[in-house]
């Protein structure tokens, strides 16, 4: 007897497992795949083009090489992955036939057994038929030691990948992890035919020129000015609808803003438009302006292998002298939310009970006395031969930003702590500087969660930092055994209610430990022009274009 048909203990444990395919986090199927097969058929009228500005420039175009956010606003549009997660939270199938659950006997009830259904009339960008070989493929690449991966988190489990037939593969995880289905919506596939044949996949000339079954082909790339991709007439699904689309890098956001107001950006995607500006874009003509919370947590983040930041008590001198409200109402105009966590406030699993934030000079100068940094001769406190002085690093051209630093930079001067400004260009801040963990500190927005699953194996397991060897993106090199046991409880866990109890508990620590120092939850103001369709946000991805395919003309 297959363990899908295994006859299930209890009703109620039926549901909890079901909950896997759901990611044990409210997210609902859609509705068959036919209908959006269907629709997909219809006639579709391309036309013209949509130009995309981008404050950090793309330079990562292989999607399991180590990357952030702005990179995925290309792999949305060049890849796809066998489903992804819609802005209501659902599971939509794309290159899998439909989303594998416990219903439909895609997923066994003890969350071991996988078999996932594929589309048959999907073609990579050169014309090859896209079959079960490249999933296989890539599950494999992602957890191929002498790979740059960038994710292992869900993938190590996997096991006896079998390839069935070209719309069929199977697999057994070596233990269930409800996070998977999550993980799996952002597992974008890549083309075993092309990716499989190099020597080295580190430094494939695919890296630069990227193949993919997604709505848009690559086209041409000017390494600090834009990326042009072309429509894929031969899409399997609903789209394209412009024959162009083009990237532009704008590195300094009011001159983003500016090319948004002359009509140069039909939209504005990240960092969008500054607080400061948004009073003057809502009242544009022909501009289509929106307030728009975000899942994105802005953070003041500590390397800890530095010795000035060893020590909890500096950690949370340092966030007394952080006037944060003051942050948020001077520079960002008030919208923004501040935050003690790093889980978005509209998540099922954010913690309401942490401790707040107080901004206290006072008590951030006695906690480095009592902790024994004391003042030399030049005003900078100092332990055991260790200076507490510091760059602090962020993306250079991003004004409020920079503003934000400056201000900081005095609020720490006044507890006797030398801070100095070291911005740098997009790509080379969030290349090896910001994946190798090359900073002291660094003012980032950070989306943690994968979807809207609670998981942060990638950034909090002491095994996933880039710097030590690990994959993932524990850049700030946080080594706790607590957390690392809880995440595996965690992963291990599919009702609700008993991973939520979990996941407080990691928030707790968190904030206890102060890896990085939560500012606030974004509050965007994103911006379009006027009869440009379908441009929706979605929280629980980590960059607009996540559906750039529906984009269109009115």
């Amino acid at each position: 007897m297959s363990d899908h048909n295994k006859p299930l203990i209890k009703t109620t444990r039926r549901q909890a497992l079901g909950l896997m395919a759901l990611s044990a986090s409210g997210v609902v199927f859609s509705g068959l795949p036919g209908f959006a097969s269907a629709m997909a058929q219809q006639a579709k009228t391309i036309k013209g083009q949509l130009t995309v500005g981008f404050s950090q420039e793309p330079t990562v175009f292989n999607p399991h090489m180590p990357h952030i956010e702005v990179d995925e606003g290309v792999h949305f549009s060049v890849f796809d992955p066998l489903f992804y997660v819609d802005a209501d939270g659902k599971f939509v199938a794309a290159l899998a036939a439909e989303v594998p659950s416990v219903e439909n006997g895609g997923i066994s009830a003890d969350g071991l057994t996988w078999k996932v259904t594929l589309r048959d009339d999907v073609k990579w960008h050169d014309g090859k038929p896209f079959t079960a070989e490249d999933v296989k493929f890539t599950l494999e690449l992602l957890v191929d030691p002498d790979f740059r991966s960038w994710r292992k988190t869900g993938h190590e489990f996997v096991r006896d990948l079998t390839v069935v037939s070209p719309t069929e593969i199977t697999w057994k995880m070596e233990k269930p992890f409800a996070p998977y289905p999550s993980i799996l919506a952002s597992t974008f596939i890549t083309p075993k035919h092309i990716l499989g044949a190099e020597a080295d996949r580190n430094t494939a000339a695919y890296n630069n020129a990227p193949i993919g079954t997604g709505p848009f082909k690559w086209k041409e790339r000017i390494a600090g000015d834009y990326i042009l991709l072309e429509a894929n007439a031969a899409y399997f699904a609903d789209g394209p609808y412009v024959e162009r689309l083009i990237y532009k890098y704008v590195p300094d956001l009011n001159v983003l803003y500016t090319q948004f107001k002359t009509g140069d950006i039909d939209v504005v995607g990240l960092q969008w438009i500054t607080p400061d500006h948004y009073d003057e874009a809502k009242d544009l003509e022909g501009k289509v302006i929106n307030i728009v919370p975000g899942s994105t947590i802005e953070s003041f983040t500590f390397n800890m292998e530095r010795p000035q930041f060893k020590e909890p008590a500096v950690r949370e001198a340092l966030y007394h002298a952080i006037d944060k409200q003051s942050i948020i109402e001077a520079l960002y105009y008030g919208l923004p939310s501040p935050t003690e966590s790093y889980v978005p406030q509209q998540s099922i699993y954010y913690n309401t009970d942490l401790p707040k934030h107080e901004y206290s000079i006072e008590k951030a100068k006695t906690l480095l006395d009592d902790a024994g940094w004391a003042e030399g001769a030049d005003g900078i406190r100092a332990k055991d031969g260790v200076k507490l002085s510091f760059t602090c690093s962020t993306t250079a051209g991003n004004h409020i930003r920079e503003q934000v630093q400056q201000y900081i930079q005095q609020s720490f001067k006044d507890i006797g702590v030398e801070m100095t400004i070291s911005n740098l260009p997009p790509a080379v801040m969030w290349g090896d500087y910001w994946m190798l963990s090359q900073f002291d500190t660094v003012i980032v927005g950070l989306d943690f969660l994968t979807g809207p699953d609670p998981d942060t194996s990638d950034f909090f397991r002491s095994t996933s930092s880039p710097a030590k060897g690990g994959a993932g993106q524990n850049t700030w090199q946080f080594v706790n055994k607590d957390v690392d046991d809880l995440l595996a409880q965690g992963g291990s866990l599919f009702v609700p209610e008993e991973r939520k109890a979990v996941y407080l508990k990691i928030q707790n620590v968190m904030r206890k430990e102060l890896p990085f120092l939560p500012l606030f939850q974004y509050a965007t103001v994103r911006g379009h022009k006027d009869g440009i369709e379908k441009v929706q946000p979605n929280i629980n991805t980590r960059i607009d274009t996540w559906n750039v395919a529906t984009w269109r003309w009115a």
